[in-house]
């Protein structure tokens, strides 16, 4: 991209900002006032020049990433991780730009999010090509922040009624079934997952994963919308894999179920990775998918378990265990109900459940926390309380986690969060309302992003409802969900 465009660039969106109302409280939801209509048209405007261009900038990268001849398999795995990552870039960019019917500035505001964060993913990797992309995307989300008006997620009432009489996902006449006995349509997980692109109906893709061991690894790629994949239950349907950085695998290859396509849902499934707390990063599940439900599913591993890397995710009433950072990543999403276990890490580590990635104030993303236990792997109990243990350590700048009337079990140290590279100044950390042992404040750190919330509003920003949207997309699901903090 030329100078000349770049300072163009930059007149406009001075322009566009310089008359508009002052951003909200650095929570990245709805700033107030709302923008007049002469104003949302000249920001409208503004993002769509922005947005374009950082569209353009994004696909001309992506042409050098995919032409790129890697020399060896460890620089081959690092293109394709670049080359995925830095697709979803593109479709998020293009989504922003071409929002569908009914989309709000919300909606723009998470693609946007996942656009940049996948963008800054890339970066990393060797191929990267540097341009302007990540700096244009960064401007966008600043304009259309101005745009996300008041209350556009926002329900004021904190106990509203659980959504609880949703339709079961089938398990029979709708849906294609996986047996390993040859008992179904499919025997394995990939080959009705690859169903996908000869189904003969529309809507819907219903996969019920019958009873057994799946040593399988499974990506539900970006094309491959609303997909529902039901096992028997935990500890019955598995699917399992081992591999790690240890044994060469980057993060994202380490997964052993991968899912990008939006509308996913996951109901009744074990998720494991068994590569051990020696074996460095090993990724059980990753999950971009927006607008995603796992519902009773127990999510199995030890560093970095789960990788909620991006758009709007729910965990209801699921088993989440690991040993470091082992819920990781930038999506917006909330655990509901769910039980989070500590298992035992090397000699001499820590217990971190949470390394949240956002990375920047107008990001609407981070981790809430709402209604769960954290407490020792049943089955390691004595080896666990040996370690120290804390609620998150800032992956990012501006990692933001929200513990909200959870039981946090005794391990937990008193000081309560773990800092990384001195970012205590710009992350946000809350605690409301939690219950047990562990959930005493007076110790906690002093950090200036720490946050004992006193406010049940400010709470409330946090609820299924205001943080993810979840009452326009989640009664669609089939996955029952509380909308506020009861």
């Amino acid at each position: 991209m030329s100078l000349i465009l770049l300072l163009w660039l930059e007149m406009i969106i001075s322009l566009s900002l310089s008359t508009s109302p002052i951003l909200g409280s650095g929570l990245g939801l709805a700033p107030s006032p709302s923008p007049s209509p002469t104003l949302n048209q000249n920001l409208t405007n503004s993002l769509h020049v922005v947005v374009a261009s950082a569209l353009n900038e994004a696909n001309d990268t992506l042409v050098h990433i995919n032409l790129a001849k890697p020399s060896d398999s460890r620089e081959r795995a690092a293109l394709s991780d670049c080359s995925e990552f830095y697709c979803l870039s593109v479709e998020h960019l293009s989504q922003s730009l071409h929002p569908g019917l009914g989309s709000t500035p919300f909606d723009v505001q998470i693609w946007l999010s996942t656009a940049t964060s996948m963008a800054e993913q890339s970066v990393a990797h060797p191929f990267f090509m540097r341009n302007h992309a990540s700096e244009l995307i960064t401007k966008a989300l600043a304009i259309n922040a101005e745009m996300v008006g008041p209350g556009s997620q926002k329900h004021l009432h904190s106990c509203l009624p659980d959504v609880d009489d949703v339709p079961e996902q089938p398990r029979g006449g709708g849906a294609v079934v996986v047996a390993q006995d040859g008992s179904g349509t499919f025997r394995t997980i990939k080959e009705a997952v690859d169903g996908y692109w000869w189904r003969e109906t529309t809507g819907r893709y219903v996969i019920h994963v019958k009873q057994g061991t799946y040593h399988e690894y499974v990506e539900i790629r970006r094309e491959m919308k609303d997909v529902v994949m039901v096992g028997d239950g935990i500890g019955k349907t598995i699917i399992t894999g081992d591999k790690s950085a240890k044994s060469g695998f980057s993060t994202r290859e380490s997964a052993t179920f991968k899912v990008m396509g939006d509308g996913f849902v996951a109901r009744d499934m074990t998720f494991r990775n068994t590569a051990g707390p020696t074996a460095g990063q090993a990724v059980a599940v990753l999950s971009a998918s927006d607008r995603s439900a796992f519902y009773r599913c127990s999510i199995e591993g030890y560093q970095d378990t789960l990788w909620a890397a991006a758009n709007r995710q729910l965990f209801e009433e699921c088993q989440i265990y690991g040993t470091i950072d082992f819920i990781f990543g930038n999506a917006a999403a909330v655990f509901q109900k769910s039980e989070i276990y500590a298992r035992a890490p090397l000699h001499g580590h820590k217990v971190v459940i949470t390394a949240q990635g956002r990375e920047q104030d107008n990001q609407p993303t981070g981790f809430s926390i709402v209604n769960c236990r954290f407490e020792a792997d049943p089955s390691q109990k004595q080896e666990v309380w040996k370690f120290k243990a804390y609620l998150g350590r800032p992956w990012k700048d501006y990692a933001r986690v929200v513990f909200i009337r959870s039981y946090l079990d005794g391990m937990l140290d008193p000081a309560g969060w773990m800092d990384w590279d001195d970012k205590g100044d710009t992350v946000y950390y809350g605690e409301y309302g939690n219950y047990g042992p562990g959930s005493g404040t007076n110790m906690r750190v002093t950090w200036p992003g720490v946050r004992i919330i006193q406010d049940v509003q400010e709470a409330e920003n946090f609820t299924v409802t205001n943080f993810i949207g979840g009452q326009q997309w989640l009664p669609q699901s089939g996955v029952p969900f509380s909308s506020g903090l009861c």
